[in-house]
């Protein structure tokens, strides 16, 4: 089983849809997502700490002395406190060793492929829907229905509404992965300077309204548009240009009627691919775009090179504004609704926590680490914002004295410290975004003060957005669809820079094997 999964996954990314698949009803509360810890900026907050959830009999399940755990950059990263944060945790859970596996969280998924390749699996790991239905069906992950419908866990997220965000994950009737949070997803941010200087004050509503936008902030010698990519690396895949890519999908969804498709295949994409061959070739669309990750992105955007950016709602809202401020450039940004041809926003699914099918105590794992995640109290708040002294405090100080950027707190007035890999900006959160949590925080500090336009673009995200739930899968998805998805990104990025045509890129698509992985892809989906 491990070579069958370890062939595939060197290859493989899995794939997304905008309709459901799976045996859990209810999947109607995502919303939200994890974004790196290390990246955080200013924000206002005003709280304390809540009480722990009293520790369970020691002789129920056995507690594990020490664990092995695979994360990205969405916890703290070493430069960022890891090791308080750790120590912390091992603490407040009573777990002697919690060693921590932490690739560089751009190239997190490249070094998860090569882990699982060496045979030596951690006990727990973070995944994303991209590729946990790949992991779940070879057999790397352990079952954790049983252990979670009769949790205490269960019952907190039911009585916080987001019970139905974990009945999301299941995979024909099974769980694997539990999520942290909502899964969030993004909006188009437009600088409120650029629209006001180079667009006459009008904040585009359809696709030609937007075209004029970017035409003219290209005429006074700017980039329009940036993102980490022509297409995302992991689902949904389109989220980061959703102007460009509107009805169209690149991947496998399932149609009105239940019957599954492949996006690529359709006109909907060769018409979405020639608005951005248009786009790039006009100058709008940051040449850099191919090769760029998310944090090349947020820095380009900080330094004024580019006006819009489709990002992350919530958290990142704030985060963004404070980016420019901290860089001297105008911080008011306007969150756009979809445009028309657009309609809605992503919602994608979320990240999970899953234990290895490996590991030598998936219960106790679950019960002392998974579990007191979202315990609604000092564990769940070491994960949402992290240890106080070193990301956040109650004394009274002043931060950034003599600066624009001066802030005063008075003596038990809860704040985000100074980044300790970015000085110049505060913590706002660690792991847990607390907008997005599942389970009730005891004492949030982010009940008395949430940023203005954290919430606005929250509230516009919720009311502008579709839910997108997990693609099973097949023998055919994990041996087609590693090289189907490099031959298509290949080609896209090719039409887009203008190094090929439509026609010829379709033309390559058939000649190098990728209708016909496609077409048995979509009729194992159909024959299930």
């Amino acid at each position: 089983m491990k070579k069958k999964f370890i062939a595939m996954l060197l290859a493989a990314t899995m794939v997304f849809s905008l309709a459901g698949c799976g045996d859990k009803p209810n999947n109607d509360n995502q919303g939200g997502g994890s974004t790196p810890a290390s990246d955080t900026t200013p924000a206002d907050n005003n709280g304390g700490q809540g009480e722990a959830t009293p520790e369970p009999a020691a002789d129920e399940v056995e507690k594990p002395s020490e664990i092995t755990i695979l994360v990205d950059g969405t916890v703290f990263t070493e430069a960022n406190g890891r090791e308080q944060f750790i120590a912390k945790l091992q603490e407040l859970t009573g777990i002697e060793k919690i060693n921590v596996i932490q690739p560089d969280h751009d190239a997190y998924y490249d070094n998860v492929g090569q882990i699982i390749a060496g045979g030596d699996w951690p006990d727990v790991m973070i995944l994303s829907s991209t590729y946990y239905s790949g992991y779940a069906a070879e057999g790397v992950l352990w079952d954790m229905t049983e252990a979670w419908e009769n949790s205490e866990l269960r019952q907190r997220q039911i009585a916080y509404d987001g019970a139905g965000v974990v009945e999301g994950m299941y995979i024909d009737g099974v769980l694997y992965g539990m999520p942290a949070a909502r899964g969030n997803g993004c909006v188009t941010y437009v600088k409120q300077a650029w629209i006001d200087q180079y667009n006459g004050g009008k904040v585009p509503t359809n696709y030609a309204e937007y075209s004029e936008m970017c035409a003219n902030f290209v005429a006074n010698g700017k980039y329009a548009v940036s993102a980490a990519g022509f297409v995302g690396g992991e689902a949904p895949y389109i989220n980061y240009l959703p102007e460009f890519y509107q009805d169209a999908y690149p991947s496998f969804y399932q149609k009105e009627d239940g019957t599954w498709a492949d996006g690529f295949t359709e006109d909907s994409m060769k018409d979405a691919l020639q608005r951005m061959a248009d786009a790039y070739a006009a100058g709008w669309i940051d040449p850099t775009t191919l090769t760029n990750g998310t944090k090349d992105c947020r820095n380009k955007f900080f330094s004024d090179e580019f006006g819009v950016f489709t990002y992350w709602a919530g958290t990142w809202a704030t985060n963004l504004k404070n980016g420019l401020a901290n860089n001297g450039v105008d911080s008011e940004l306007v969150a756009l609704s979809p445009i028309a041809e657009v309609g809605t926003y992503l919602d994608r699914i979320p990240p999970v926590w899953c234990i290895s099918s490996t590991c030598k105590n998936p219960e106790g794992v679950f019960k002392y680490f998974i579990e007191p995640m979202q315990d609604g109290g000092e564990v769940q708040f070491l994960w949402t914002y992290g240890v106080e002294g070193v990301h956040w405090s109650t004394a009274a100080e002043t931060l950034y004295e003599g600066t624009e950027q001066e802030k005063v707190y008075e003596e038990g007035q809860f704040h985000g410290l100074d980044n300790l890999e970015t000085p110049g900006s505060q913590y706002t959160k660690a792991h847990i975004d607390p907008a997005l949590a599942l389970v009730d925080l005891a004492n949030d500090p982010a009940d008395e003060s949430r940023a203005s336009e954290n919430l606005a673009s929250s509230t516009l995200f919720a009311q502008n957005s579709r839910l997108a739930v997990l693609v099973p899968t097949t023998d055919e998805m994990s041996q087609y669809n590693g090289d189907l998805t490099t031959l298509k990104n290949s080609l896209i990025a090719k039409v887009v820079m203008g190094e090929m045509s439509i026609d010829d890129a379709y033309a390559q698509f058939e000649a190098d094997g990728g209708a016909k992985w496609s077409q048995m892809i979509v009729d194992s989906l159909n024959n299930r």
